[in-house]
């Protein structure tokens, strides 16, 4: 039906914009231009490559800036929808009201930031306390830093870079949304690099969405999180994401899409196919590509909402 995940996945690694195949004559096209998170990446371009079967009309381009870099875009008016990982900071917000960008937010599925060493770790679990200590400050060196029973070698650590709503996500739950986070780590907004970092080496730890850690799983281990001292640890699952008990690192993602965008016919077509794709279970889109989907009602409403905004006056 579309590409494998794996296969989707890997053109992350190989370009920094991706779009649907482009057949000669698409400079007359018509075009519904995405960009923003990896992690919404491998759903929307799935959700691309179907739609662009039924729409030969419709060029849809999906590009990897990260979340913050296609905020940065969406609000300057460069593109009509924004995959988000995390919600609209306020910065953002006030950008917004500045050049006149009315919005709608719109979920898509559950994730769960997946915490990541080579099999042949050690580690089984970390608390979430322990987390901290290796994330908020660049004293931590070693293993045996973090607990004396440890092993003392070099931890190596790998996550999303700046621009990224994991790593915004992942700072604000671990480390304190104000809190300091270290500088001293491998970061890349690939995350098919950071997968290649820890799968590489028995020292490293990182982070990214859960997908990623599906499409790895023979090259990673995925360490079960304790929210706190008394909790038990929980492996991130399709069941402990959709039900939150895999806390705090379970949470929605995100489509942004512009007002102003609306008012082209083919960029409502795509939204609307969209959501009614993703209600389509038999068809399990955001399944194949390693999302949890949302339940049929979430869908619908966010899709009654969408076509409430795109009717709506200026």
């Amino acid at each position: 039906m579309f590409r494998k995940v794996s296969k989707i996945l890997l053109v992350i690694s190989l370009m920094s914009l991706s779009s649907c195949t482009k057949p000669s004559g698409q400079s007359s096209k018509q075009k519904v231009k995405i960009d923003g998170s990896s992690t919404v990446y491998p759903i929307t371009e799935a959700m691309a490559e179907e739609f662009s079967k039924l729409n030969k009309k419709t060029m849809v381009t999906v590009g990897v800036s990260g979340t913050g870099g296609g905020f940065k875009k969406f609000l300057a008016g460069e593109i009509d929808i924004n995959d988000a990982s995390r919600s609209i900071k306020s910065k953002e917000q006030k950008v917004a009201q500045e050049n006149g960008v009315k919005y709608l937010e719109l979920p898509v599925a559950y994730d769960g930031i997946s915490v990541v060493v080579n099999p042949g770790s050690f580690l089984t679990s970390l608390t979430v306390a322990q987390l901290k200590q290796i994330w908020e400050s660049d004293s931590v060196k070693t293993w045996k830093d973090v607990n004396p029973e440890w092993p003392d070698r070099a931890i190596k650590l790998y996550g999303p870079g700046t621009d990224s709503g994991t790593f915004d996500y992942f700072k604000e739950v671990i480390v304190g949304k104000k809190g300091s986070f270290r500088s001293n780590f491998t970061k890349s907004e690939d995350d098919n690099m950071l997968v290649k970092g820890v799968a590489g080496d028995k020292d490293a730890l990182g982070f990214f969405g859960f997908a990623y850690y599906e499409a790895n799983k023979s090259k990673l281990k995925a360490l079960a999180i304790a929210k706190d001292q008394t909790a038990p640890p929980v492996v991130p699952t399709r069941v402990t994401i959709q039900d939150g008990s895999y806390a705090p690192l379970s949470r929605p993602i995100f489509i942004y899409v512009n007002k102003k965008a609306t008012a082209k016919p083919w960029v409502n077509e795509f939204v609307n196919f969209y959501f009614e794709k993703a209600m389509d279970t038999a068809a399990g889109i955001i399944k194949q590509v390693g999302y949890i989907p949302l339940n049929k009602n979430e869908y619908q409403k966010s899709l009654d909402d969408y076509k409430a905004f795109s009717k709506a006056e200026m």
